[in-house]
């Protein structure tokens, strides 16, 4: 075996180390995207865990909950994202956000994104929500400090 044979076996390990951390208990559609991959590309699989949460999602400097709220966004502009919004949504909500944050980070991408993939994103919000028996979400507060 190689050093990069030991370096590749490393990134592996951390990005599945950062799924479960991200998946919690419940099986999540990356899981089932993974497997069902695997039987037609078996490196694209293997690619996604090494390199998006091995490489990059693993770094230090943002935590976990605020990777994902990017990656949240970023999915949100692309569009017809629903299988991953979900593994992210849940990622988010595993990761310490709150189904109130998840809502406001979805309004965010309103202006950038526009009203249809908004929509489409808070209706995965919604399922991701229900499927989690957590609904309704509570209203944000109306009032915000000022800056200091």
């Amino acid at each position: 075996m190689t050093g990069t044979d030991g370096a590749e076996r490393d990134r592996f390990a951390r990005g599945a180390a950062r799924i479960a951390e991200l998946d919690g208990d419940r099986p999540q559609p990356r899981q089932e995207a993974y497997r069902l991959l695997a039987e037609v590309a078996p490196d694209l699989p293997r690619l996604a865990v090494e390199f998006a949460y091995g490489d990059v999602h693993s770094r230090t400097g943002l935590d976990a909950a605020r990777r994902e709220l990017v990656t949240i966004g970023v999915l949100i502009a692309l569009g017809d994202t629903e299988r991953q919004l979900v593994s992210h949504l849940t990622g988010g909500l595993n990761a310490g956000l709150t189904s109130g944050e998840l809502v406001e980070a979805v309004l965010q991408a309103l202006p950038y994104a526009g009203f249809p993939r908004t929509i489409n994103a808070m209706l995965v919000v919604r399922q991701v929500l229900q499927d989690r028996a957590d609904l309704p979400v509570p209203a944000p507060s109306t009032t915000e400090a000022p800056p200091t």
